[in-house]
C-alpha cells in the first residue's frame, strides 16, 4: 500500500501541461469481444507500459480507474499528438486495429477529452492521501490549513 501523506497537500508542476482523459464503453453482453476490440494486451495497458519506459515521449504520469478509464498527464499537446500519430509507437496500430474490428458496429466505444492547462491555472488538493493524480505526475506541495482555492490559484499564478 502506498504511503499516506497526512494533512493537506497540493500538486505542483512547472509550466503548461495537458490532461488527457480516455476511456471505453464495453458491451457487457460480450465483454471479452469488447476487450479484444480495444486491443487486448496490445491496448491501453501496453501503451502505458511503453510510455512509462520511454519518458522522453512526454507522459508525466497517469491514474487508471477500472478497466475502462484513465487520466493521463502530458508535458505538452505536441508530445501527445506525436505519440498518437507515430508509426513507430504502439498507438497507431491499436487505433487502426480498433476501427478494422469495429467499423460502424456500435458494440464497443472509445472516447477521449484533452485539456490544455496553463501554468498556475489549476488546483489539486489531497487530504490524507498517497501521492495521486497530478501530484504523482508532478510534485507534492504542503498546504497551510487555512488556505482557500482562490488563494492557492492566486499563489500559483504569481
Amino acid at each position: 500500500m502506498a504511503q499516506v501523506n497526512q494533512g493537506r497537500w497540493a500538486a505542483g508542476i512547472e509550466g503548461d501541461f495537458v490532461v488527457f482523459l480516455i476511456g471505453a464503453r464495453l458491451d457487457l453482453r460480450h465483454p471479452i469481444r469488447s476487450l479484444r476490440d480495444l486491443g487486448g494486451m496490445r491496448g491501453m495497458p501496453y501503451m502505458l507500459k511503453f510510455l512509462t519506459e520511454h519518458p522522453e515521449k512526454g507522459l508525466l504520469g497517469y491514474e487508471t480507474y477500472g478497466l475502462t478509464m484513465n487520466v493521463q498527464y502530458w508535458r505538452s499537446f505536441e508530445d501527445l499528438e506525436r505519440f498518437a500519430r507515430s508509426e513507430e509507437d504502439p498507438h497507431r496500430p491499436a487505433w487502426r486495429n480498433y476501427w478494422r474490428r469495429v467499423g460502424t458496429d456500435p458494440r464497443s466505444g472509445i472516447w477521449h477529452e484533452t485539456f490544455l492547462v496553463r501554468a498556475g491555472e489549476y488546483e489539486a488538493v489531497y487530504g490524507n492521501m498517497p501521492r495521486h493524480g497530478l501530484a504523482k505526475a508532478g510534485a507534492l506541495v504542503s498546504l497551510k490549513a487555512d488556505s482557500s482555492a482562490r488563494g492557492r490559484l492566486k499563489r500559483l499564478t504569481r
